[in-house]
């Protein structure tokens, strides 16, 4: 990978990082704000999944879809089906914003969409790295 697409794909790193120091900082607080913390976990999933994407230089559409992001990143490795428990978090990209749909998720749903940003970004790194 040349030097200018790592610096893009870092920046992907960097903006799904802040989504995860995001949660750190908001597990800390007094009053836990879950449906933020299920938010970030939906937008680092989707940050890490599309850097995959950009570091193959494989195109994508705008799009806050886990599934859609997904089955292109598993069209060019089948081991990205393994991530199918995420697509689950897709429905905090925009559900949990507004009051329409209203829903708070408890603490433990909170701590699992944490969680699975954490399989994500470590499954994500690991293939990147290896196809340097």
């Amino acid at each position: 990978m040349d030097q200018d697409l790592k610096t893009i794909v870092n920046r992907w790193h960097i903006k799904a990082n802040n989504d995860l120091l995001t949660i750190k900082d908001l597990f800390k607080s007094e009053n836990v704000i879950t449906d933020s913390i299920c938010f970030h976990s939906q937008q680092a999933v989707e940050k890490y999944l599309k850097s995959y994407l950009v570091a193959l230089q494989k195109p994508f559409k705008n799009t806050h879809s886990i599934t859609s992001i997904l089955k292109l990143c598993s069209a060019i490795d089948k081991d990205f089906e393994e991530l199918d428990f995420a697509v689950y978090l897709t429905n905090y990209a925009v559900e949990l914003r507004y009051p329409d749909d209203f829903y708070i998720p408890d603490l433990e749903e909170a701590k699992d969409a944490y969680e699975i940003a954490l399989k994500v970004k470590s499954f994500v790194i690991n293939k990147i790295d290896r196809n340097e």
